[in-house]
């Protein structure tokens, strides 16, 4: 073997080594399904409380720190006491390679009615390596068809396994980001459908969470045709593979919020999740 060949054998064998392994989404799944049962247990706002990290933040309507929300909120009535039992439960999650970032998402039910909520977690791995959430939300839809709360959740397949660096991987994400935006501006559902992944996640209306084509098809259609997106935080995985992003949403006659989950697969950044969260003001405005 060549001096040349040798080194080039041994490049490939690092980098290799280097690429980290397809994670197990099962940690943040287990924290989804506890942090429920612990709202059952204490009540909503306590649960909350405990599982989010000092800097989470909710949409109430806008954007605002979830400690600061949560905190000011009276003791609960217990579920059983009576009080309002909120559940739900993932059927969907994913995770980046480095096991620092994932998310889960699924029908929620109160008191024990038909699923009409899905909400939209994202996850960080704390020091001690717990699950803490950094987002949380959720729009009302059809969950007639919604796996039950025993279903193995469906997993989202692994990201590019090459390690590119978080800031790195944030400053793509951000340029994807800008020109979904540039092209939303005149035809929304051209500008998902240039990024979108053939099995994304889109919700957002009344209908059942699009988990299709021909499904994200449907929902793109019930959405307004031109919307004006403005980015306002996130962040990408240490492995560079994964990245979340929410920012504000307007369109003619109304405004909102979305939150999204870009992965990077085959070098480029696709679309893998997107949720748009509709804002109703009590002055009818949007």
């Amino acid at each position: 073997m060549s001096m040349a060949m040798a080194a080039l054998s041994l490049l490939a064998a690092t980098t290799a080594q280097a690429a980290p392994p397809a994670a197990d989404p099962a940690p943040v799944v287990a924290a989804e399904r506890a942090f429920s049962a612990r709202a059952a247990e204490i009540g909503v706002a306590p649960s909350f409380l405990e599982y989010m990290t000092d800097d989470a933040v909710i949409f109430a309507p806008d954007v605002v720190l979830a400690k600061a929300f949560y905190g000011k909120a009276p003791p609960p009535k217990l579920p059983r006491d009576g009080g309002t039992l909120l559940a739900w439960w993932p059927n969907f999650a994913g995770v980046a390679r480095s096991g620092d970032l994932g998310f889960t998402t699924g029908p929620a039910t109160v008191n024990g009615g038909p699923p009409g909520i899905f909400y939209f977690t994202v996850w960080a791995r704390q020091p001690d390596g717990g699950w803490k959430w950094i987002l949380d939300s959720g729009v009302d839809a059809d969950g007639g068809s919604a796996p039950g709360q025993t279903a193995t959740p469906l997993v989202l397949p692994p990201g590019d396994a090459k390690p590119m660096g978080a800031a790195a991987a944030m400053d793509r994400v951000r340029a994807a980001e800008m020109a979904l935006a540039a092209q939303a501006k005149t035809d929304a559902a051209a500008a998902y459908k240039a990024v979108l992944a053939a099995d994304a996640r889109v919700q957002g209306s009344k209908l059942a969470p699009a988990a299709d084509p021909a499904a994200v098809d449907r929902e793109l259609a019930t959405r307004p045709k031109a919307i004006a997106f403005g980015p306002i935080g996130g962040s990408a995985s240490k492995a560079g593979d994964l990245a979340w992003t929410f920012g504000d949403a307007r369109w003619a006659g109304g405004r909102g919020h979305y939150v999204r989950v870009w992965q990077r697969r085959a070098g480029k950044w696709a679309l893998v999740f997107d949720q748009i969260i509709a804002v109703e003001k009590a002055d009818g405005k949007g």
